[in-house]
């Protein structure tokens, strides 16, 4: 008799709970997550993307991959608004440690032994325009140059490869 009279306590409380779970998804004025505007994305139409936001070739993976002296920049490398947008981009990102003389005694490259690179000498100035955007973008194995590509677009990196090579060679 107690084993029925405690079935029958179960089956009233289980159809009790879901009675109760029903008017709660159904009737209740704040129901469940499925009655919210925000989880029902397909009622509108879906916004179109713009061409080139996804790319479909190119893009970082090659630039990694593809050896520094085979890259060509994707800028005019003479050209004199490219070389002011590299400067514009080195004071912003890369003064700090190269320092504003360019010569690896920035506010934090001075605390750094060795010291940053002097980005005026003959080592630096004699690398391909492509092994230097590689330098900027995906830092130096070994060195403290941090990676940078996803901080600066592709256009200012080169913008600053631009810049760094229109220096030449510290006298």
């Amino acid at each position: 008799m107690k084993k029925v009279l405690a079935l029958a306590v179960i089956l009233i409380g289980a159809l009790g709970a879901y009675h109760a779970l029903m008017f709660y998804d159904n009737d209740f004025r704040y129901g469940r997550m499925r009655e919210t505007p925000a989880v029902k994305p397909h009622e509108e139409p879906l916004i179109r993307m713009e061409a080139g936001v996804v790319p479909v070739s190119g893009g970082e993976a090659l630039l990694r991959a593809t050896p520094g002296s085979a890259l060509k920049p994707a800028v005019t490398m003479g050209a004199a608004e490219v070389i002011a947008r590299g400067k514009a981009v080195y004071f912003t990102f890369c003064a700090q440690c190269h320092g504003p003389g360019y010569d690896g005694n920035g506010t934090v490259g001075q605390s750094f032994a060795p010291l940053p690179t002097d980005i005026r000498s003959s080592a630096v100035q004699s690398k391909p325009a492509g092994a230097l955007f590689q330098s900027v973008s995906y830092g130096i194995p070994g060195g403290r140059q941090p990676p940078l590509e996803t901080t600066i677009t592709i256009d200012d990196r080169w913008s600053v490869v631009a810049f760094v090579k229109s220096m030449g060679v510290r006298n």
